[in-house]
């Protein structure tokens, strides 16, 4: 998938004007911190190809799986609200026979479209494929075009949470009917939960969600895959960067935090100096904070890393590269600068401040509270944050402690400010002052378990300090009943993926897929034991 700013270069190379629009500004100053989910690193080979062809005529092949519309509540709690909206969805039906499973795949927070190579290749496909099974994508409630509003307003967007997107899966599974498009049954009941086990897998934020399916509505789903689990949130979440400072190349991670050290030495003193190590990266004219928060934006290579070259960036390991290629240094007065800094700072010149069409304050600067106002339905770039700021944390401030990638600049008040500057208080809707992270955490936190709830992560997941296989959290036994497996040298949701060929795909890779259709496999067993019994 090109990233974020890839995309969104391709509109800015036609805006042509001295103003950057508002959408675009917002999603250059956001895209470089880490996001959970689909809100991945970004790519400089898809950036550059992007860029290359962006005046280029191109043809889209028309999609495998067509897009189909569910009515669904626009609210299932507040009885003052009438309608219903279209879900998206689509399903794969060409391995299903009759009694056979369905697995759901949640869509999380991002487009159900970015999701269908796990319906045409991956652990849907699999899954489905090994047990007669029909697959799904289920469209996240406000995301792609499954919109219950007009505008992301902050009223508008009062319906966007844990509880109304829960019962989304809920309702749909209860209600749904395939199109005879897509399948004829001889008997309409055929996918009712008691008729057929449903299965619920989703990853990162859609792992959570497997989660609390399982556990919230088990009469509905059989069993659930919860892929890279964030089940636990918190407000303040500087462990992001542990497992990469941990895993990283140690050469590496040195120089990026000695450079880390001597910039915010040199921040803190009189102005020539201050601008003058901002003027090396071709950023004088932020204000400290801001600058800190663009030197962030390398890092999120490390999440976009994959065991499937299709999909992965090799960013990281180019940064990295760069950063340690040795040099001349260079001088800020009388001030010597480390090579290092000099290569760190060659890296965000030509990797994200050349990109900036117009004044680098417009491009980078967060000071500017009006920049945050828009709310039309073209500012995708307010969901994943609202439910950060309503009920999910993860604010990634630097350590107060040790040894960091991160400058001390970036306090939890800076990288929590855009909830306040994005979501003024609405008529019927209040962000609060902090995140009540207690709405995900009462859900099951570290110790969340069922039978038939399985967790999969990979070891160097900087997302897996959140999830139940945490480093701190209670260790677990796998079983066929509560498997639990931890995939060497992974990082996000690594069994989502697949190749057209499985046996090309790594052994570690293989092996997880193995474990999944064993377990799913037994889990249906039971399903039909259970139902004869009755």
């Amino acid at each position: 998938m090109i990233a974020k700013l890839a995309l969104l270069l391709l509109a800015v190379a036609d805006l042509g004007a001295a103003r950057l629009d508002k959408a675009t500004h917002r999603e250059l100053l956001l895209s470089g911190r880490p996001k959970v989910g689909l809100w991945k690193a970004l790519n400089d080979e898809a950036l550059a190809a992007a860029l290359q062809t962006s005046s280029q005529t191109t043809f889209s092949p028309k999609p495998r799986f067509e897009a189909y519309c569910f009515d669904q509540p626009i609210s299932h709690f507040d009885k003052t609200v009438n309608g219903t909206f279209c879900h998206r969805y689509w399903a794969d039906a060409s391995h299903y026979k009759e009694g056979g499973p369905i697995f759901l795949l949640d869509g999380g927070e991002t487009s159900g479209e970015d999701r269908l190579p796990f319906l045409e290749t991956g652990i849907a496909q699999i899954l489905a494929n090994a047990t007669n099974g029909l697959a799904i994508v289920l469209e996240h409630r406000y995301y792609g075009e499954s919109v219950p509003v007009k505008s992301f307003s902050t009223d508008d967007l009062r319906f966007l949470n844990n509880n109304e997107a829960l019962e989304d899966s809920a309702y749909f599974i209860k209600n749904f009917q395939p199109p005879k498009s897509l399948l004829k049954l001889s008997n309409p009941d055929a996918l009712k939960p008691k008729n057929a086990p449903w299965f619920y897998y989703g990853g990162s934020y859609a792992g959570a969600r497997a989660a609390h399916m399982r556990v919230e509505y088990p009469d509905l789903v059989w069993g659930a895959i919860a892929s890279s689990a964030v089940t636990h949130a918190q407000i303040d979440f500087p462990q992001y960067f542990d497992p990469i400072q941990e895993y990283a190349d140690s050469d590496c991670i040195s120089a990026i935090q000695t450079s880390v050290q001597v910039i915010d030495g040199l921040l803190s003193l009189p102005g020539p100096i201050n601008r003058g190590i901002k003027g090396l990266f071709g950023l004088e004219a932020l204000e400290d904070d801001d600058f800190a928060e663009v030197l962030t934006y390398p890092f999120g290579a490390w999440q976009g890393q994959n065991w499937n070259p299709g999909v992965s960036t090799d960013a990281w390991d180019n940064f990295c590269e760069a950063i340690t290629s040795g040099g001349a240094g260079s001088q800020i007065g009388l001030i010597k600068i480390p090579a290092e800094i000099n290569n760190y700072a060659n890296w965000i010149k030509k990797h994200y401040v050349s990109l900036c069409p117009i004044d680098i304050v417009d491009c980078f600067g967060s000071h500017n509270d009006e920049a945050f106002l828009a709310d039309d339905l073209e500012q995708s770039w307010r969901l994943w944050l609202f439910q950060v700021c309503t009920e999910w944390g993860y604010f990634m401030p630097a350590p107060e402690e040790g040894p960091s990638i991160l400058s001390k600049r970036l306090t939890l008040e800076y990288t929590s400010k855009i909830c306040k500057q994005a979501y003024p208080p609405g008529k019927h809707f209040t962000v609060p002052e902090w995140p009540n992270v207690a709405d995900v955490n009462d859900r099951g936190d570290y110790d969340i378990e069922y039978s038939r709830l399985a967790f999969i992560d990979g070891d160097r997941d900087p997302w897996r300090t959140m999830t139940p296989q945490a480093d701190w959290a209670r260790k677990r036994k796998s079983s066929v009943d509560k498997p639990v497996h931890l995939i060497f040298d992974a990082i996000h949701h690594y069994d989502e993926n697949g190749l057209e060929n499985h046996d090309e795909e790594p052994a570690r890779i293989r092996d997880v897929h193995e474990l999944e259709v064993s377990f799913i496999t037994e889990w249906v067993a039971q399903f039909h034991e259970a139902k004869g019994k009755q």
